[in-house]
């Protein structure tokens, strides 16, 4: 005979069966409050009709209005206004004055005695002596766009007469027009050096920093360099010329000035000068 095993609810009860959670038990709680009676549907546990309002021990304090700009007072220690400081004074713009040069003295008698009987260099003094006449007489060069200059080709009876001027080129209207009017107005010249008509060019400078470089006559005794003649060309007809031999310069002391020997240092000051500037050297 087996005996019987005591009875234990627990073990086919349904509740058994339903997981008891924390949500589970909250609503199990809600649904017996429901079933006895004790809450309505539609509202909450622990809530029964409207809210009280809460009261409030804070009272509304009014701000005044925001001072209007009339109405804020300065501080008593206001600092005082900035001075207004001078204002510099304009310094005056510097006119710049143009520059200018006087008309060189004209040859003295003297001078023009020795260049009629310079015979050297094609009358190399009688040259340089027209030049200085004329741009004396052409008066002051100031610098803007009438300063210039302008080159002639003249030729010069024996007797010291002007034959020909020709204008080759100007660089300045007014030089030109006053190169003009001072050889019109040239006083009498004297005979030119050996008895021959003295034809040349020059250049008369309107400048305010040039008048003409006073040309130097230490070396006129010399002979001219010969010209290069290239002893290879050839016309294409015929054999070929034979060479010609160099000439050599030779210096022949009957044909110097006794007076233009020596020259100062002050004349080879003013050729080397001369020589720099139309060479252009270190440029």
């Amino acid at each position: 005979m087996v005996a019987e095993e005591p009875f234990d609810w627990r073990q086919d009860s349904p509740w058994r069966r339903l997981p008891i959670t924390l949500p589970g038990a909250v609503l199990l709680s809600v649904l017996a409050l429901w079933m006895s009676g004790g809450l309505q549907p539609g509202e909450a546990p622990g809530l029964s009709g409207a809210p009280e309002p809460l009261p409030l021990d804070a009272q509304l304090i009014e701000l005044p209005p925001p001072p209007q700009p009339e109405e804020i007072q300065k501080p008593e220690h206001e600092p005082p206004p900035p001075k207004p400081q001078p204002e510099p004074a304009s310094e005056p713009t510097p006119v710049k004055v143009p520059a200018s040069l006087a008309a060189p003295v004209a040859p003295s008698a003297e001078e023009w005695a020795l260049a009629s009987t310079y015979t050297l260099k094609n009358g190399k003094r009688y040259r340089n002596a027209w030049g200085q006449q004329v741009r004396s007489q052409m008066g002051t060069a100031v610098e803007g766009p009438d300063q210039g200059q302008v080159r002639f080709r003249i030729t010069i009876n024996p007797d010291g007469s002007l034959a020909e001027v020709v204008e080759l080129w100007s660089t300045s209207a007014k030089a030109s027009q006053l190169a003009r009017k001072a050889i019109q107005e040239m006083p009498k010249l004297p005979p030119t050096p050996g008895g021959k008509p003295l034809v040349f060019e020059r250049t008369i400078s309107f400048l305010p920093y040039e008048t003409g470089w006073p040309p130097s006559y230490r070396y006129d005794c010399l002979p001219d360099p010969p010209q290069f003649k290239n002893p290879f060309a050839w016309n294409g007809g015929g054999s070929l010329p034979p060479p010609q031999p160099t000439p050599q310069r030779e210096e022949r002391a009957e044909d110097c000035h006794p007076s233009e020997v020596d020259a100062s240092w002050e004349e080879e000051d003013s050729e080397l000068q001369r020589q720099v500037e139309r060479n252009r050297w270190g440029r």
